[in-house]
């Protein structure tokens, strides 16, 4: 089943007397990419955060947002490190000397300072086992509407790709009427400007002719192309590089039929074609 790259997914967990809502949105993106914003005491845990989400996303860009609020009930069980406290008490009061009016810190901002507060190792322990989990479980509700909103863009390029086997259809059965106008309109003109006309040079005239429009190659390469999308529609692994490709491939035969065609409707048809494939083209670009 193929996966969109663009959902947005969100989760919310008790751990360590913590409030931790942990947030993921994913767009598109020619490679796996992840960036995450954490709170400083949260930072160690960045590396063990992003072989969490690797597990479940090859391709895209990946914002992962944690936000931490302490609990009411928590102030009580704060550990501070008051020799902490004292030394940035100090330094600010030097630095506090040298400025002409300087704002005194509140107890707060000195609590929020890095280092301020001190968690057990079990603590840190425990936090990096329930935030991994945390983030876990968003990663499941990402994939789950990655996978929803790949199953549309599945049928959309289905419904395409019945289309384009259409037209196809549509080239195979034009072309015998494509040739044989082609033989009157050249026998006509012969006979207007020649006399006596030399029917055995007009039949070679016509064989090189009949060659340069023949789109027999082209029709066959797109046929397999798109037996080949609908197959990898159905694979379970990332396919959007090589859904990519074969639109490119799928372009450029529609391309080849276009200016190889001498008829009005064959040129039409390839016309659609290309508009079929630039819609699902633009779609691909969102399949992982």
């Amino acid at each position: 089943m193929i996966r969109s790259m663009t959902a947005f997914a969100g989760s919310e967990a008790e751990v360590n007397n913590l409030i931790i809502s942990c947030e993921l949105r994913s767009v598109n993106h020619r490679y796996c990419e992840m960036s995450f914003k954490l709170p400083e005491r949260l930072r160690p845990l960045e590396s063990d955060l992003r072989g969490v989400l690797s597990n479940g996303i090859k391709r895209g860009k990946v914002e992962c947002a944690l936000i931490c609020k302490k609990q009411a009930h928590s102030i009580q069980d704060l550990t501070i490190d008051m020799q902490a406290v004292a030394s940035l008490l100090s330094v600010t009061s030097k630095i506090e000397g040298m400025m002409q009016s300087a704002r005194p810190f509140s107890a707060l901002e000195v609590l929020a300072f890095p280092g301020i507060q001190q968690e057990s190792e079990a603590d840190i322990n425990q936090l990096k086992t329930d935030i991994s989990e945390l983030v876990h479980r968003a990663l499941m509700q990402l994939l789950a509407v990655r996978e929803r909103e790949g199953e549309q863009l599945s049928l959309m390029i289905e419904e395409r790709c019945s289309r384009v086997k259409e037209l196809i259809s549509a080239v195979h059965e034009r072309m015998p009427q494509v040739l044989l106008n082609l033989r009157e309109k050249i026998n006509k003109r012969i006979a207007e400007l020649v006399a006596e006309p030399d029917f055995e040079r007009f039949e070679q005239e016509f064989v090189f002719l009949t060659q340069k429009l023949d789109v027999e190659e082209e029709l066959d390469r797109l046929e397999t192309h798109v037996t080949e999308v609908l197959r990898v529609l159905e694979q379970q692994e990332p396919v959007g590089r090589r859904l990519d490709f074969l639109m490119q491939e799928m372009n450029r035969e529609a391309n080849t039929l276009g200016s190889k065609s001498g008829d009005k409707e064959v040129t039409n048809i390839s016309i659609e074609l290309k508009v079929l494939i630039e819609q699902m083209r633009e779609q691909v670009q969102n399949i992982e």
